[in-house]
């Protein structure tokens, strides 16, 4: 079958399909290596793209790479942000994920480009549920599950015919060689087995050489691969084919261009920048920049940006075989190293940039800095980072394998505050983990509680409490041992904050008042202002107000006198609160209509969802509930953007409040139900105990009698783990509508 009729067949598959099929069409292409089917599939998919105006999307599941395949939760991860999930919202697990995906796409007509599979079990999880889509697979793998079980069509792509390859042959050289025989380019054609990557390669070659007669090209094409049929010891024509014209044409190259190509098969990630191949070879930036157009001029590497480069799977695993045969182990490990110390700099300075004031790590030490830059701006950093997340992964997993434990635990603990930021919670359990185990490995002490207290802080923000509490428990006892007051401090603030997201506030001041003790007697202010401004919080939850407000003025004052508007706009969230709380509704609105200002100069939209809410409960106090609603609303949609569903349903509980307020009862229901499900799912007990109440009390005022005495029973059993006046007065409020609602 020639390519022609393989395009057409891919068109009868998909017509076909598109008519009669229950769900989204699935065409498999398949073939041996070096065939072509990635860029058949791409080419194919450029012609039918405007069938699919809701989107498209590509990833390249490395599956024959020597490192290991992506993972299909990784896939779902970047497919579900692509389209539109915030990162907080896309759930831990493989099977969740592929649920919320698969109704993403649901109703849509999407292009989904599955490129180099090697397994079912790495696509059927990529597959939609419903008709509209078209998943396009290439894999060298029949993949024959997936035609059995999920009616995949299947094409198998051979090599080109005779006539194609001499086409494509000409199509490259006669530009530079017009006048080439054509038995000599027949003969080349039978030497690259009619593969198009052997093809492009030796042609390139040629185009390269142009006085030089082609025979004598062809000749040392020959010799190469009698080379490889004397070293070969299976019966793969193909790949022998594929491996003699890499030999070949790597043999042409420069010395400084050989051993650049060699080198990078030591790069641990899919793809890489310019900067890093400088520092992975220890040369010039310029020079670096010139030998990877060369690579790329010789069809070695591919661009895939203006500085994004990358190998075909088989030049990769062509680049590792060289680089183990001609250098020395010791030396290519201190090319890894060179290279892992680069990206642990390159990272600790855009995480200075992204988030400043981030904690200093002392970093492993570097013979040389010659490779370093600095970054201009913000905007610069975080690029950085976007372009070289999975090469993070990559290189702490590499440092972690190769024994560089002090690289494996620093890299992770220099970007996890990027990863806070943007709730990139793959990356920073998967990079955690690594650091953990080679910390540990290392006995350094202080590290591990740096560690340990990056994954509290992960637990704490994906609001697995329990185990955030745990890990911040396990750091304070290193840092209590070490005698590390600054860190002690910093452990006992971060369980304080566990403990009050998880509504436990009188545990919660225990934590704060003894930080805010080690801060005074360590003369630290500004841990001082942090801990001030934290104990306030918590002295509000307990309705301890006189207590709350005098920490809370010493926050401020401390907050303004270091110029800290972040803080200060926090402290005057919590003001609101003491306010509200106290009666003055005046002074409370002006405190969150302050912080709110802050929030808006510092276009942080975290911060402005959440005391939007703050807000709406002062104007819900005020009597302005059409006010408070719109508020609540604004921090809805907000919270929705960031991808914070606890902190998105406290704002549908605090709209069912105000509906109910203005004799509403059904509308509050709708909420508080919402509200209920979303805080079950996330886990916060608190809120779901306070949601199930304000439910059952929008029930029974819509004379849904059975129905609220389940949300009130469901509420009275949240309740028994809490023991604050708040929790105390809403467990009595619950009994008195119990009763009303029990014959």
């Amino acid at each position: 079958m020639n390519r022609d009729t393989s395009l057409r067949q891919l068109d009868v598959f998909f017509t076909e399909d598109r008519e009669q099929a229950q769900v989204s069409t699935v065409c498999v292409v398949v073939g041996t290596a070096g065939v072509g089917k990635t860029s058949y599939a791409i080419h194919w998919a450029h012609g039918i793209v405007d069938e699919f105006p809701d989107g498209q999307l590509f990833v390249n599941l490395r599956g024959y790479d020597p490192g290991p395949p992506v993972a299909p939760d990784q896939v779902l991860e970047r497919f579900l942000s692509a389209l539109g999930v915030p990162h907080a919202a896309i759930p831990a697990d493989l099977e969740s994920r592929a649920d919320l995906y698969r109704s993403q796409v649901a109703g849509r007509r999407v292009l989904i480009v599955l490129d180099n599979a090697s397994s079912v079990r790495q696509v059927r999880p990529l597959l939609p549920g419903s008709p509209g889509c078209l998943v396009l697979v290439t894999s060298r793998s029949r993949l024959s599950g997936l035609v059995a079980r999920d009616g995949a069509r299947r094409l198998s792509l051979d090599m080109l015919n005779e006539m194609e390859a001499i086409s494509l042959i000409r199509s490259l050289i006669n530009e530079y060689r017009p006048k080439d025989d054509p038995t000599d380019i027949a003969e080349l054609v039978h030497l690259c087995a009619r593969l198009p990557l052997a093809l492009r390669i030796a042609a390139e070659n040629a185009a390269r050489r142009p006085q030089m007669p082609l025979g004598e090209l062809i000749g040392e094409l020959r010799d190469e691969s009698a080379l490889w049929d004397a070293l070969a010891t299976g019966d793969d024509e193909e790949a022998d084919a594929v491996r003699s014209v890499f030999a070949w044409s790597y043999r042409a190259l420069t010395d400084a261009a050989s051993r650049l190509f060699r080198l990078l098969g030591v790069h641990p990630g899919a793809d890489f920048s310019s900067r890093a191949a400088a520092a992975l070879a220890d040369i010039p930036l310029g020079k670096a920049r010139r030998l990877l157009d060369d690579l790329v001029g010789a069809h070695l590497l591919e661009q895939q940006s203006s500085d994004r480069y990358s190998f075909h799977d088989l030049l990769r695993a062509y680049a590792v075989d060289q680089v183990r045969d001609e250098e020395d182990p010791s030396f290519l490990a201190s090319v890894l190293r060179r290279l892992l110390l680069w990206y642990l700099r390159q990272a600790a300075a855009a995480a200075a940039i992204v988030i400043p004031g981030t904690a200093p790590v002392t970093l492993a030490s570097s013979g040389s800095d010659s490779h370093d830059i600095t970054f201009p701006d913000y905007h610069d950093a975080l690029h950085w980072y976007e372009q070289e997340r999975s090469n993070l992964i990559a290189a702490t997993q590499s440092a972690a394998e190769a024994g560089f434990h002090d690289i494996a635990w620093q890299l992770p603990v220099c970007v996890y505050r990027i990863y806070a930021r943007y709730n990139d919670f793959d990356d920073w359990r998967i990079t955690s983990t690594y650091a953990l185990a080679s910390v540990r490995t290392m006995g350094n002490r202080g590290g591990e509680a740096l560690v340990l207290e990056s994954l509290a802080k992960l637990h704490t923000q994906s609001h697995d409490l329990p185990q955030a509490i745990e890990y911040h428990g396990a750091a304070l006892a290193i840092r209590r041992e070490l005698s590390d007051r600054l860190g002690e401090i910093s452990s006992l603030n971060g369980v304080g904050l566990a403990m009050l997201r998880a509504h436990r506030p009188a545990e919660a001041k225990t934590y704060f008042s003894e930080t805010y003790a080690l801060a005074i007697a360590s003369a630290d202010r500004e841990w001082q202002a942090i801990a001030a401004n934290a104990l306030a919080y918590a002295h509000v939850e307990l309705e301890e107000l006189g207590h709350a407000e005098s920490r809370h003025e010493e926050a401020v004052a401390l907050f303004r006198e270091f110029g800290d508007r972040a803080s200060e706009g926090d402290a005057l969230r919590c003001a609101s609160q003491i306010h509200r709380s106290s009666g003055r509704l005046a002074q409370a609105l002006a405190s969150v209509q302050s912080a709110l200002a802050i929030a808006m100069d510092f276009d942080n939209r975290v911060w402005e969802a959440w005391w939007l809410i703050e807000l709406g409960q002062v104007q819900a106090a005020l009597g302005k509930h059409d006010e408070a609603v719109e508020s609540y609303h604004r921090s809805g949609v907000l919270h929705r953007r960031i991808g914070d569903r606890n902190r998105e349903a406290c704002s549908w509980d605090a709209t069912g409040v105000s509906f109910l307020e203005q004799g509403q009862p059904q509308q509050a229901a709708e909420f508080h139900r919402q509200a209920a499900n979303a805080f079950r799912t996330v886990g916060n007990q608190w809120q779901l105990a306070l949601a199930s109440a304000n439910l059952a009390t929008a029930l029974a005022a819509s004379h849904k009698e059975q129905e609220a005495l389940i949300s009130a029973n469901d509420a009275q059993g949240f309740l028994t783990e809490f023991e604050d006046p708040a929790a105390k007065r809403l467990l009595a409020r619950v009994r008195t509508l119990l009763s009303s609602l029990t014959p």
